[in-house]
C-alpha cells in the first residue's frame, strides 16, 4: 500500500489547494480529494496525486485517507454569507464527510486536523456593531448559526470525544472569514472580500460606477489573508494542543469600509445601493487571538490593506483575461 505523509480533502477548493501546495513545497508526499471533477478544481498540482472522490461513506473515505500520516479534512459543502442562509440543510449534510473522514482517519492516520469555522459562536454576542472580540469558550452554550454553524459545531465536538474516548490526535482550528488569490470570487459561493473585489472591478471595466451591497454597509467583520491560514494550519497540527482555537485576523473592518478600501485601490467611488433585503448575517464578529497568541507565539498578521490589493489584482487580471477589460 503507498503511503503518504498527507492526505487533503477538500483540496478542489479554495484552502485546500494552498494547503496542497505548501505541503508540496515541504517536500511532502500527498494526495490530494474532491467530490469536484478535476477540471473545476481552483487549483491542480501535478506533483500530487489528485482523485475526485465522495467522502461522504465510510467506504469512499477509507479508500481516500488510506496511507496517511495526516489527514486534513476541508471538506465541506459551503459558500459566502448568500449561500450559508439558503442550503442549511445541505450544509448540515456535510457532517456525513466529517463524520466518515474522522472514522477512516482514526483507524489509520497519525494525526487529524478538522477546519471549523466562527459560525460556531452564538449569534447573541454578535449582534451589535460594537463588537467584542470572540474567544473559543464563548461558544457555550451553543447557539451557532443555524445550518453551518450546527454542523461545524457538533463535528469539533467529535473530534474533543475521539481524542478523549479512542486516543485519536484531532487538531481543530476556527477559521474567520478566509480571503485570498485562486479563491471563489462569482457564482453564488464567493464571500464578501471577493464579491466585492469583483463589483468593483466590473465597474471599473464597464465605466459604470455604481453597485449593490448586501445589508447596509456597517455589518463588522475579520478577514483572514490566506497565507496566515495556511501558516496557522501548520502550526495547530503540529502542535500539541486538541481543543479549538482561533484562526482569523484580529483587525475588523465594516463592509462599507471594505468597500471604500477597494476603491482606493482602484482609483473609483462607487455609487452605492444597499440591498436591506439580501443575506448580511451577524452585525459584528471578531476573533480574539489570545489564546493561539499564548500557545504558539503567533497570529494572522497580513493587513486586509495589503491582502485586498492582491485579491482584487488577482480578481480583476482573471475579468481581463475573459475579454471583459
Amino acid at each position: 500500500m503507498k503511503s503518504y505523509d498527507a492526505v487533503v480533502l477538500g483540496a478542489g477548493g479554495f484552502i485546500g489547494g494552498h494547503l496542497v501546495r505548501s505541503l508540496l513545497n515541504e517536500g511532502k508526499s500527498v494526495r490530494a480529494v474532491d467530490i469536484k471533477p478535476l477540471e473545476q478544481w481552483e487549483q491542480l498540482h501535478p506533483e500530487a496525486e489528485s482523485m475526485s472522490s465522495d467522502v461522504s461513506t465510510l467506504t469512499t473515505a477509507r479508500t481516500a485517507v488510506r496511507g496517511a500520516r495526516y489527514v486534513y479534512n476541508l471538506a465541506a459543502d459551503m459558500g459566502g454569507m448568500g449561500f450559508i442562509e439558503t442550503h442549511k440543510a445541505a450544509c448540515m449534510l456535510s457532517v456525513l464527510i466529517s463524520t466518515n473522514v474522522l472514522l477512516a482517519a482514526k483507524e489509520s492516520a497519525q494525526r487529524y486536523f478538522y477546519s471549523s469555522s466562527a459560525c460556531v459562536y452564538k449569534e447573541d454576542r454578535q449582534q451589535s456593531t460594537d463588537v467584542i472580540a470572540l474567544r473559543e469558550e464563548d461558544a457555550y452554550p451553543a447557539m451557532p448559526e443555524d445550518g453551518y454553524g450546527w454542523e461545524k459545531l457538533f463535528s469539533e465536538r467529535m473530534c474533543r470525544h475521539f481524542h478523549e474516548d479512542f486516543g485519536t490526535a484531532t487538531r481543530v482550528a476556527r477559521f474567520h472569514n478566509v480571503y485570498g488569490e485562486m479563491g471563489t470570487w462569482r457564482g453564488g459561493r464567493e464571500k464578501a472580500p471577493a464579491a466585492i473585489c469583483r463589483k468593483v472591478a466590473e465597474a471599473v471595466i464597464s465605466g459604470k460606477h455604481e453597485s449593490s451591497l448586501w445589508g447596509d454597509g456597517n455589518q463588522v467583520r475579520s478577514f483572514t489573508y490566506i497565507d496566515d491560514c495556511i501558516k496557522g494550519i501548520h502550526l495547530i497540527t503540529d502542535g500539541p494542543y486538541y481543543s479549538p482555537v482561533n484562526l482569523g485576523s484580529s483587525e475588523c473592518v465594516t463592509i462599507n469600509q471594505l468597500t471604500s478600501l477597494i476603491e482606493d485601490i482602484a482609483g473609483i467611488r462607487l455609487k452605492r445601493k444597499y440591498d436591506l433585503s439580501a443575506p448580511q448575517g451577524v452585525r459584528g464578529r471578531n476573533s480574539d487571538n489570545r489564546l493561539i497568541l499564548e500557545r504558539y507565539n503567533w497570529e494572522p498578521s497580513t493587513s486586509i490593506a495589503v491582502g485586498i490589493e492582491r485579491t482584487y489584482a488577482w480578481i480583476y487580471d482573471r475579468l481581463r483575461k475573459e475579454g471583459r477589460a
